[in-house]
C-alpha cells in the first residue's frame, strides 16, 4: 500500500427530527347534559367529540343525531347522564326547515344533484290543502341518504354504491305543520314550514313529499331543530360560547341527570331505604302503581336512579352508583343562604 492517505468528504449526519411532546388533557368525572345549539357542518358526533374536550370530560354520549345539514337542539350526556340518554330518543320534536320547490334533488337535501327541474304553478290554496293532507299519522319511506340500516348495512352506503334498496314505509305522527312563510313565484320559490313531529320522522323525505303532491317536486334547503322533548332552542349554548367560558366555569352550564327524565314520578327514600335500593333491593310503600319512577335520596338529595312501582313495590330499573352519586354532590353548586 502507498502512504498516502486518502481524504473522505466529511458525512453529513442529520440528526433525527424531535416531535414535540404531546399535551395530555387531564380527564375528570363529569356529570351532566348540555344543552348544546349544533352548528351547521358538524356531525353529531364531531361536535360531542369537541364539547367533551372542553369539558375534559371522561365520559360522553348523545340523544340521538342531527345531521351535518342541521343546526338546533342536541343534548349531550356526560357520565351518569349516559345511563338515561335512551330514555330520550322516543321525544317528539320541533323543526323548522325551508322546503325549495321546483328542484327535487338526489339526497333531497341542497348537498345532493339536482335530478329533476319543474315550473312552480301551485296556489296558496293548494298548499294548504296539501299540507293538511300530511297532517297527523302519515307513512314514510325512509330516504336512501340515511343512517338506517338493512342487512348490517346503512343505506346511505348503498346509496353511495349507486344502489337503490327496498325500505319498508314507516307510520310517523306530525302533530303540527304550520305554514310560517311561501313565496310561489320568482327565483325561488319556497315554502317555510313548523313541524312538530314524533321521532323518527325524515324531515327531507316529507319536504320532498310535499313537493311531490304540488307537482312540481321540492328538496330541503335549510333545517333547524328548535326544540327536542322538554329542551328547547333558547336554552342551549353553541360550542363558541363554551370555548370561551373560563375553563373551571364550564361544567356549571351543564344541566342535572334528572332533567333527562322529566315525565317520571318523584319518589324519595330515607337513609336506611336508600342504601338498601342502591343495591338492588325492592322496597315497599304507600306508593301508586308508576312505570317510570326517579328515585332521589332524602338527605343530602340526590338523584339514585329510575325504577317502576307494581302492586306497592318499587323496583329499580337503573342505577347511580355510589361513586357517581358522590362525585354529583362535590360538584353540585353550594345552597343559597336564606
Amino acid at each position: 500500500m502507498s502512504g498516502r492517505f486518502i481524504l473522505m468528504p466529511a458525512l453529513s449526519i442529520t440528526q433525527p427530527t424531535q416531535r414535540p411532546a404531546r399535551t395530555r388533557v387531564q380527564r375528570s368525572a363529569v356529570h351532566g347534559v348540555l344543552l348544546l345549539d349544533k352548528p351547521l357542518g358538524l356531525s353529531s358526533n364531531q361536535a360531542l367529540q369537541k364539547a367533551k374536550w372542553l369539558l375534559r370530560a371522561e365520559k360522553a354520549g348523545h340523544t340521538g343525531t342531527l345531521d351535518p345539514l342541521a343546526s338546533g337542539v342536541l343534548p349531550l350526556c356526560f357520565g351518569a347522564a349516559t345511563k338515561f340518554s335512551q330514555q330520550h330518543l322516543d321525544a317528539d320534536k320541533v323543526y323548522e326547515t325551508t322546503v325549495r320547490l321546483g328542484l327535487k334533488t338526489r339526497t333531497a337535501d341542497a348537498e345532493g344533484e339536482v335530478i329533476a327541474q319543474r315550473a312552480v304553478q301551485c296556489t296558496l290554496g293548494q298548499v294548504v290543502e296539501v299540507l293538511d293532507q300530511f297532517t297527523g299519522s302519515i307513512r314514510q319511506v325512509p330516504p336512501m341518504h340515511s343512517a338506517l340500516k338493512k342487512d348490517g348495512k346503512a343505506l346511505y352506503e348503498y346509496a353511495r354504491e349507486g344502489e337503490t334498496v327496498a325500505r319498508e314505509p314507516r307510520d310517523v305522527v306530525i302533530h303540527d305543520l304550520a305554514l310560517v312563510h311561501a313565496q310561489l313565484d320568482g327565483d325561488e320559490p319556497h315554502l317555510r314550514l313548523r313541524v312538530h313531529c314524533s321521532k323518527g320522522t325524515y324531515i327531507r323525505t316529507l319536504g320532498e313529499d310535499i313537493g311531490e303532491a304540488l307537482g312540481c317536486g321540492a328538496h330541503l334547503s335549510a333545517l333547524r331543530r328548535i326544540q327536542t322533548g322538554p329542551f328547547s332552542i333558547d336554552q342551549c349554548l353553541t360550542l363558541a360560547q363554551l370555548e370561551a367560558m373560563p375553563e373551571a366555569s364550564r361544567t356549571s352550564v351543564l344541566q342535572g341527570v334528572e332533567c333527562l327524565l322529566p315525565d317520571h314520578l318523584d319518589v324519595t327514600l330515607d337513609e336506611d331505604n336508600a342504601g338498601r335500593f342502591l343495591s338492588g333491593m325492592r322496597r315497599r310503600g304507600q306508593w301508586p302503581d308508576a312505570p317510570h319512577v326517579r328515585v332521589f335520596g332524602q338527605r343530602p338529595r340526590a338523584l339514585l336512579g329510575t325504577a317502576h312501582v307494581q302492586a306497592g313495590e318499587l323496583i329499580p330499573t337503573r342505577l347511580l352508583s355510589p361513586l357517581e352519586i358522590q362525585q354529583i354532590l362535590e360538584t353540585a353548586p353550594a345552597p343559597m343562604q336564606a
